[in-house]
């Protein structure tokens, strides 16, 4: 994909949206995105799948009054776009009112589009996905203790988005993404445990080595081997990097203005105020160079930027597209997010939890006993009520130091009790959309079996 298919979709857009305000619509907006994506997937060092595949994908929304439709088409076609203009006008006369709905002001429209180094011109060839895929399971199935492979897998794709709208705005941006990883088994019969590590990247030259990824996931599948269960108790848990990023997700949720305005959100009331413990910051960056969610705009054509959502502990804003903070008499914050086939949504791009300071092994080091969680399972996550309960494993921490691997544990309390009781250690490091560094909470309840 290049310019030139850039200015075609803009100029495909563009058309679109004076056919469907020629037919009667009092505004529309629509998004083309366009992918090329290279795939590949091999277990015990066979080739399962090599795969290329190009899509694309447009959606159409359309406004008439208070009321708007979604359609979408994988068919470029002439007819199949003439046949998708009128199907979104004539649903745009039908449905229910949405009072909040509706395009951005000219006034509030992003007019810069910052540099964010967002796409690798390099393509690597099947064979060049194929050695990372091999490289990495081969290293991870040379651990000792490993008895068996779920496989390798390694990918690249070229994505790029354009937006257009009768409100004046129009832009797009691409994106390159790399990745691979390996999962593996330890042991065998009845006590077998496994586990992965994965790399992911905008450029090829951030990935991780693939040698040192396969030893990763090697080590962690057997270090679980032996797991027990312990009696519950009240003390202190630890969260992997890995694990306490969804701590974020959960966050995020009751910060979202749909959930705010419907009052289905557990931090409903707490704009403004403390909800961390003084010191903590969660901060979300669109133009995060090289960022795995990075994006110039948002998905209504609004200028974003960098936020602190927490600032010294206490929450500062809300996630608001256009409709919530209507919705709310607020002014959106830039964070509105969309497909080709549904409204725009707020949501974070690079979401982090900032890092504290101390080291993982001196946040641990005056708990006598406690969990060291690597892995969680289920969602018991009450969204309205913050109440939590999740299956867990890990390690038992015995006098301030990992001691040995547990399994079908069970942490629960209520997230603004762990929010409040938080800390944070100094090894935050950006490996995913959303990151944050091992982070301990106080006073959570843990429960397995005697």
């Amino acid at each position: 994909m290049s310019l030139d298919t850039a200015d075609d979709d803009r100029n495909l857009l563009d058309d679109l949206l004076k056919q469907a305000k020629a037919r009667g619509a009092d505004g529309a907006d629509g998004m083309l995105a366009r992918s090329t994506s290279l795939s590949h997937a091999q277990r015990l060092g066979a080739i399962e799948k090599l795969e290329r595949e190009e899509s694309f994908d447009l959606g159409l929304r359309v406004f008439k009054g208070k009321k708007q439709a979604v359609v979408s088409s994988t068919d470029l076609s002439a007819e199949a776009l003439d046949e998708l203009v009128d199907r979104a006008v004539a649903m745009a006369g039908t449905v229910p009112d949405d009072p909040w709905c509706g395009l951005a002001d000219p006034d509030q429209l992003a007019t810069a589009t910052p540099e964010l180094d967002m796409v690798d011109s390099e393509e690597p060839s099947g064979e060049d996905l194929v050695a990372m895929a091999r490289t990495c399971e081969e290293a991870a199935r040379a651990v000792d203790g490993i008895t068996n492979s779920e496989g390798a897998e390694a990918g690249w794709s070229h994505s790029q988005v354009v937006l257009a709208a009768t409100n004046g705005f129009s832009g797009g941006y691409a994106r390159t993404d790399f990745s691979f990883g390996a999962s593996v088994i330890a042991g065998e019969g009845v006590d077998m445990e496994g586990d992965y590590d994965y790399s992911q990247a905008v450029f090829r030259a951030d990935l991780a080595d693939p040698a040192e990824i396969g030893a990763s996931a090697g080590n962690r599948a057997v270090s679980h081997l032996g797991g027990r269960k312990m009696p519950t108790i009240s003390a202190p848990v630890v969260f992997d990097p890995r694990v306490a990023s969804g701590l974020l997700g959960h966050l995020m949720g009751a910060i979202s203005g749909p959930a705010v305005a419907r009052g289905t959100s557990f931090l409903k009331d707490s704009l403004n105020k403390a909800v961390f413990a003084p010191g903590i910051t969660v901060v979300d960056d669109p133009h995060r160079p090289r960022g795995l969610r990075s994006k110039p705009f948002d998905g209504e054509g609004l200028a974003n930027a960098k936020m602190n959502l927490v600032e010294d502990g206490v929450l500062m804003t809300w996630l608001l597209d256009l409709a919530s903070a209507r919705q709310l008499g607020l002014t959106s914050t830039g964070r509105a997010s969309r497909g080709t086939s549904a409204p725009p949504s707020p949501s974070p791009t690079n979401l982090y939890l900032e890092a504290g300071i101390q080291s993982p092994d001196e946040l641990m080091a005056d708990i006598d006993s406690g969990f060291y969680v690597t892995s969680m399972m289920g969602m018991g996550v009450n969204g309205v009520t913050g109440d939590y309960s999740r299956g867990a494993s890990g390690f038992w921490i015995e006098g301030g130091k990992r001691a040995f691997p547990v399994t079908e544990m069970t942490v629960a309390s209520n997230l603004k009790d762990m929010y409040r009781n938080l800390v944070p250690a100094n090894d935050l490091v950006f490996r995913y959309g959303t990151n944050a560094p091992t982070v301990r909470i106080d006073g959570m309840t843990i429960a397995g079996g005697s």
